[in-house]
């Protein structure tokens, strides 16, 4: 059993930071990318953010590039979301990610809410 447990997530104020974690436990087994995504009321889950096993290639998506910086620590098996310059249009509930082994697992999602 794989599980992913967010936290992180809060009440800002537009221009604020936030840091997101997402930890990974269980028979994680091979190497495997980490991803983060969000969805806001009344929209599609989207992807914001990937990296690969070394953490030598992220992926984000156009809306958070050079605001949002992703990092893992495999040691400590946790992902990072560091969220800087957060819009009122950042607000949703974060979910992290990963494909092991073929299977798809999700975390139970961390708010973030970002005031204008």
């Amino acid at each position: 059993q794989v599980q992913l447990v967010e936290s992180g997530g809060g009440l800002v104020q537009a221009g604020g930071s936030l840091r997101l974690s997402c930890a990974v436990s269980g028979r994680t087994l091979g190497t495997y990318n980490m991803n983060w995504f969000r969805q806001a009321p009344g929209k599609e889950r989207e992807f914001v953010a990937s990296i690969s096993w070394s953490g030598g290639t992220t992926v984000r998506a156009g809306s958070v590039k050079g605001r949002f910086t992703i990092s893992r620590d495999n040691a400590k098996n946790t992902v990072y979301l560091q969220m800087n310059s957060l819009k009122p249009e950042d607000t949703a509930v974060y979910y992290c990610n990963a494909r092991i082994l073929g299977i798809d697992y999700w975390g139970q999602g961390t708010q973030v809410t970002v005031s204008s």
